[in-house]
């Protein structure tokens, strides 16, 4: 037996979980299996760096950090569905993979 197995992945948890919903709902709509959305652990990618440009002064630091949120679905194969699944609207910023596995 064969899944779609669809990984999101955006900055933006808001874009993230609109995509999750509208799969949800081709899935409801469709009647196959669906699996998720499972949340994979959030990436936080961080940054330090000195306020001063010319070093001179008070020692203070700025902290910046961006947080990559990412969601895991597993669909059932379903031509009708898989095809639903490829028009969905997708916003800028969002990062999307589908593969084919064997369960």
């Amino acid at each position: 037996m064969q899944r779609a197995r669809i990984k999101l992945a955006s900055i933006d948890i808001i874009k993230v979980n609109q995509t999750c919903d509208y799969i949800r709902d081709i899935a409801d709509k469709t009647g196959v299996d669906m699996r998720g959305p499972i949340p994979l652990p959030t990436k936080r990618l961080k940054v330090t760096t000195r306020k001063s440009p010319d070093g001179e002064g008070y020692a203070t630091w700025e902290r910046f950090e961006m947080r990559v949120h990412k969601r895991l679905i597993d669909l059932g194969i379903d031509e009708r569905a898989l095809r639903l699944v490829m028009r969905v609207p997708i916003p800028p910023g969002l990062n999307i993979e589908i593969e084919m596995i064997d369960v």
